[in-house]
């Protein structure tokens, strides 16, 4: 009973949390743009062997800031991303994550999904996109990432840039999409 109450109360937290430090958005902004071409600036940078990736996909959206924490059994994160289509950026998505199992600590990540082709994307430009389990982010090596491919037409990468966190956790993703 304790522990159930504990949990109600770390996940209504997380909830508020995402409230109050969530921006709020008018429409299109210059700096957008900026931002996006960092992101993808940064996972081409960082990790060439995903050329192949951003040369042949239809689409993909890049989150170049995503932060995740957890403390005893419950985890999340949030971050802001940019979609593209056919090279051109197209809009906005969102992505919220949560867990449940033991974690500790904290950890930012920029986190690229490059879609097959118009069928999966237009499947994530309906606004409640969701990966679970069964599809993983590849931390974006060169070794590993040469031999990784689609997954239900789509592949996760995702590139640890600071904090530390033990987990052995289940959960997923959502994601929402604006058009721009």
């Amino acid at each position: 009973m304790k522990k159930m109450m504990i949990m109600k109360i770390a996940v209504l937290a997380c909830m508020l949390a995402g409230l109050v430090f969530s921006t709020a958005r008018a429409g299109w902004d210059p700096a957008d743009e900026d931002h996006a071409k960092a992101g993808v600036e940064f996972f081409k940078k960082n990790a060439p062997v995903l050329d192949r990736f951003f040369e042949k996909a239809y689409g993909y959206v890049v989150f170049p800031d995503v932060f995740k924490g957890g403390y005893f059994i419950v985890g999340g994160g949030h971050g802001n991303g940019y979609v593209y289509e056919l090279n051109t950026l197209v809009g906005h998505s969102s992505i919220t994550q949560f867990n449940v199992g033991p974690q500790l600590g904290g950890q930012s990540f920029s986190e690229i999904i490059f879609f097959k082709d118009k069928a999966e994307l237009d499947n994530f430009k309906k606004g409640n996109y969701e990966l679970n389990a069964q599809v993983e982010g590849v931390v974006a090596t060169t070794g590993a990432a040469t031999t990784i491919d689609y997954s239900h037409g789509v592949a996760v990468f995702v590139l640890p840039k600071a904090g530390i966190m033990a987990e052995a956790t289940v959960g997923g993703q959502k994601f929402s999409y604006r058009q721009y």
